[in-house]
């Protein structure tokens, strides 16, 4: 945590990965974040990993740090209110639908330099989730061996659109810094993943040779990259990306000569160019998987590490939790109260600032947590208002609507 943006308060209405995200970079950095979900919980509100107790560690991960009103939006009243905080604040990330009583013309009304950021999965407004947009953008046919596509774990695309809609908000203000002018900017899952295709050459690539690029299971396109398996059972990457790391790895190995071999036989050299160990790969490999599975991976690791070589053994989730240089040492993770009442290390600001003192991650609101406070703050409710709207259901509290003990 650090307090860049301290002074900036958002409302967020959102639910799963990519707008929450938004949320939680911005809180991270020091913005009041409150954000706004149905009294007892969103859509994601017990989304897996959960506990025994069907607490959601998923959900009081991605809201750390952040401030919780609870609100019916089933009901006209409920909505009203949001609206009324919305407007109230004039900072909105939200991944609700472009039209309806969140839509940015709606809330504008009230509030004309409001800077609405919206979370979409198609452009046209049509649904999509991480997993079908990456379908649909063709990295399940790079991935593996095949012929089966095969998808990945991590929502890359949910992750890298939150962390621009955070951006965009950031663009945004400065905007209106300057002009006076607010605005909605949309973001579609879809346009964040076909667009970084293109900006790492994917859609240039493929026009260029009109053809899909072949499957190449662990190894890495372009370079020499692969795993491989050392003589006690280590399965470990190995990447290339300099000539000089290139020279430290044939020197480790003991190949020079083997490799020199190959060069003359080919009519190339190797020392410096990344796309002819990758087009020779037939030829290289084989010296390399003999080489590194005839040593055992605590000495090769030694003498890659002496060399500056990148490479890195296979673990499971599990092995890296337990790892102290990646958890418990890492200055990143601290502790918290949680909502679910289990204790663990809690990431907070990725960032290092190394003339900035950092603060302690901060825990997840329970839901409706501070329903009461934001409502006085920020609409100037009275307390028998409030009091009123409690009654009624459409305001939750924390320990109406907090999540179950």
């Amino acid at each position: 945590m650090y307090d860049l943006l301290a002074g900036l308060s958002v409302i967020e209405a959102s639910s799963f990965v990519a707008s929450p995200t938004a949320g939680l970079y911005c809180a991270q950095m020091g913005a009041e974040v409150i954000r706004v979900d149905q009294v007892g919980g969103g859509p994601d509100f017990r989304r897996w990993p959960v506990t025994d107790a069907n607490d959601s560690l998923y959900w009081e991960n991605l809201n750390r740090a952040k401030k919780s009103v609870a609100l019916d939006l089933a009901r006209p009243e409920g909505r009203e209110l949001l609206q009324a905080l919305v407007r109230a604040t004039g900072q909105f990330i939200t991944n609700f639908p472009v039209g309806g009583f969140l839509s940015h013309e709606v809330l504008a009304e009230g509030r004309r330099d409001l800077i609405t950021i919206r979370v979409m999965g198609w452009a046209d407004g049509s649904p999509a989730l991480d997993y079908t947009v990456n379908n649909s953008v063709g990295y399940p046919m790079l991935t593996g061996a095949g012929p089966e596509p095969v998808n990945h774990v991590l929502p890359a695309w949910d992750l890298l659109t939150g962390a621009y809609a955070a951006f965009a908000l950031l663009a945004a203000m400065q905007r209106r810094t300057a002009t006076g002018e607010g605005g909605e900017v949309r973001l579609p899952l879809s346009d964040v993943a076909i667009g970084t295709v293109a900006n790492l050459g994917g859609v240039a690539e493929m026009l260029y040779t009109g053809a899909n690029r072949p499957r190449l299971g662990n190894a890495v396109y372009g370079l020499f990259g692969r795993d491989f398996v050392t003589a006690d059972g280590w399965r470990t990457m190995i990447v290339v990306v300099t000539p000089r790391q290139w020279a430290n790895l044939v020197a480790a190995l003991n190949l020079g000569d083997a490799v020199a071999a190959i060069e003359a036989e080919r009519g190339v050299s190797f020392a410096a160019d990344d796309g002819l160990r990758f087009t020779h790969r037939d030829a290289l490999y084989p010296l390399f998987e003999r080489a590194i599975g005839a040593r055992d991976h605590p000495d090769l690791a030694a003498a890659f590490d002496a060399g500056g070589i990148v490479h890195s053994p296979y673990r499971t989730m599990h092995d890296a939790v337990q790892d102290p240089a990646l958890v418990a040492g890492n200055p990143i993770f601290g502790q918290t109260d949680n909502p679910s009442g289990f204790a663990y290390p809690a990431a907070g600001a990725f960032a290092t600032l190394p003339h900035a003192e950092r603060q302690p991650p901060r825990a997840a609101p329970r839901n409706g947590a501070h329903s009461e406070e934001i409502l006085s703050e920020r609409l100037s409710l009275s307390s028998g208002e409030i009091a009123r709207l409690i009654d009624a259901g459409i305001v939750g509290i924390a320990n109406t609507g907090e999540m179950k003990k």
